[in-house]
C-alpha cells in the first residue's frame, strides 16, 4: 500500500488526537494508512498525573444528611469540581496518547454526569479512570462498569430506587441515550426496566457499588419482550443483544469522525454489525470507521466544527503558543464555550455539531485564539518569539498544516511566519477539522 502523504496524515492526526502535531503528522506520512491505525489504537498512555483533592465519600455523606452543612457541601463540591477539571485539562495537555484522552472525552460525553448533581469530585475522578480504562476496550464491559458506578447511580439517582419507590430515571437514559434510543422501546419496557434496577446502591462507608437485595423487586416483569424475574444484568444483557445498540453507537461515531451530517445508515449499520459480530469491541469499531472511504473522502474534510477542547488545547499543542492562566483559565474558557468538564449541562450530554458555535461561545473562541496569537509580528525585533520554534514552511505549506479547507480571509501581504500563523488561527475555517 502507498504511504500515506501529508494531507491523508494530517486528516488522521486532527481528527483522532487533540490538534495538528506536527511531529505525529510527520511520523504518519510515512506509514500506510493500516500501519497508522494500528499506531493509533496501540499507542495507550494509561500515565497520569497526581489525583486532585477531593473529599472521601464517607466525609461528603455524612454531611449531606445535616441540612445546615448543605451550603458548606456545595462549596467543597465547586472548589473541588474545580481542582477536578484543571486535572483533566493539564492532563489533555501533556499526554502522549491523544487518541485515548478523546476516546475517553467521547464516553464521559455518552454518559454524561455533573459535579453540580452529583457533589463529589472524588467518585467523578473514579469515573474517569473507568472511562479511560474502558475507552478502547468493551462496550459491554464499559456499559455494565458504568451503570454501577457509584457516580452514575447519584447522577441519575439509582441509588434511592426501592421496589416500593423505583426511580426511572437511569431506566430511561439507559434505553433512551445509552442504548436504543427513542422510539425503540415502549414506556412499559422502562418501567419494568425501573423495576429490575432497584436495589442498586451505593455503601455508605466505602461509597463502592452494594446491591441490596431487600429493596429488590423481585416480581415478574416483562421486557422488550422477555418475561421473567429479571434483574438489572438482566436488562443490560437484554440491550446489548438488540442490534439498535450497536447502531446507537456507530452513529455516534460518524458525528465524531466523519461529518455533523445526518449518519448514511448504511454505512453505519454496517460498522454496527461488525462492532456486535465482536462482541463489542470498541477497538473494531474504531477501525471499521478509520478504513472506511467516507473517512477519507475529500468532501468531509472540514466537515466537522471543533469542540472547544480541540480548539484551545488543540491550538496549544500544536503551535508553540502559551497561555497565562491568569488571563486565561482554560476550564473556565471551556465552560463559556459549552463544554464544561465533568458538568454537562444535561442528560443528553454536549450536543457538539453546530451547537458549538452560538453567537457567545463563538465570540470566546475568537476571543482566545486572539489571545494567544497576540505578540510582536516583527520577527526581527522579537527574536524570542514563535517563528523560531515554527517548521521551515511555505505559504501553501503552513496553510495544509493549520487548515483542513482553504482560507476564508486574505493572507497577510507582509512576510513572516509568525503573521501568517497568526491570519491562518484567526480564519474562519481554523474553527473546522
Amino acid at each position: 500500500m502507498e504511504k500515506l502523504g501529508f494531507s491523508d496524515a494530517r486528516h488522521l492526526v486532527t481528527r483522532t488526537g487533540l490538534g495538528a502535531e506536527w511531529d505525529t503528522i510527520r511520523r504518519y506520512q510515512n506509514m500506510t494508512r493500516d500501519q497508522a491505525i494500528k499506531h493509533l489504537l496501540s499507542n495507550r498512555d494509561y500515565h497520569l498525573p497526581p489525583a486532585p483533592k477531593a473529599s472521601p465519600w464517607s466525609t461528603m455523606f455524612n454531611m449531606r444528611n445535616n441540612m445546615r452543612r448543605k451550603r458548606m457541601i456545595k462549596h467543597v463540591a465547586r472548589t473541588e469540581g474545580k481542582g477536578l477539571q484543571n486535572w483533566w485539562v493539564q492532563h489533555l495537555m501533556k499526554t502522549r496518547s491523544p487518541f485515548l484522552e478523546r476516546m475517553t472525552l467521547f464516553w464521559h460525553n455518552h454518559f454524561p454526569s455533573s459535579i453540580a448533581k452529583t457533589m463529589q469530585a472524588s467518585m467523578l475522578y473514579d469515573q474517569n479512570l473507568l472511562f479511560r480504562k474502558h475507552a478502547l476496550g468493551n462496550f459491554r464491559d464499559l456499559l455494565f462498569a458504568v451503570s454501577k458506578d457509584p457516580a452514575m447511580l447519584l447522577y441519575l439517582d439509582g441509588y434511592i430506587s426501592t421496589k416500593d419507590e423505583p426511580n426511572e430515571n437511569f431506566a430511561r437514559e439507559v434505553l433512551e441515550l445509552f442504548t436504543l434510543g427513542i422510539g425503540h422501546y415502549s414506556e412499559n419496557d422502562m418501567r419494568e426496566a425501573a423495576r429490575a434496577f432497584t436495589g442498586w446502591g451505593i455503601d455508605e462507608r466505602s461509597g463502592k457499588f452494594v446491591f441490596r437485595a431487600n429493596d429488590h423487586d423481585n416480581g415478574i416483569k416483562t421486557f422488550l419482550g422477555k418475561r421473567g424475574n429479571l434483574n438489572g444484568d438482566d436488562i443490560l444483557n437484554r440491550l446489548l443483544a438488540h442490534p439498535r445498540t450497536a447502531e446507537t453507537i456507530a452513529e455516534k461515531m460518524w458525528r465524531e469522525f466523519i461529518s455533523i451530517t445526518r449518519p448514511d445508515t448504511r454505512i453505519t449499520r454496517q460498522w454496527a454489525q461488525r462492532f456486535r459480530s465482536s462482541n463489542y469491541d470498541i477497538a473494531t469499531l474504531i477501525k471499521a470507521v478509520l478504513t472506511s472511504d467516507v473517512f477519507w473522502a475529500r468532501q468531509n474534510r472540514g466537515a466537522l466544527i471543533k469542540s472547544p477542547v480541540e480548539l484551545t488545547i488543540g491550538t496549544l499543542r500544536a503551535l508553540p503558543y502559551t497561555i497565562q492562566s491568569h488571563r486565561n483559565n482554560l476550564p473556565h474558557n471551556l465552560a463559556i464555550m459549552g463544554q464544561e468538564l465533568f458538568n454537562h449541562p444535561s442528560v443528553k450530554g454536549w450536543s457538539g455539531g453546530k451547537n458549538w458555535v452560538s453567537s457567545q461561545s463563538l465570540l470566546r473562541r475568537n476571543s482566545i485564539l486572539t489571545s494567544l496569537a497576540r505578540g510582536n509580528l516583527n520577527e526581527r525585533r522579537n527574536r524570542g518569539g514563535i517563528a523560531s520554534r515554527l517548521p521551515d514552511l511555505s505559504v501553501d505549506e503552513m496553510q495544509n498544516w493549520l487548515l483542513a479547507i482553504k482560507p476564508l480571509q486574505p493572507l497577510p501581504e507582509k512576510p513572516g511566519k509568525q503573521r501568517l500563523v497568526r491570519a491562518l488561527v484567526l480564519d474562519p475555517a481554523y474553527q473546522v477539522s
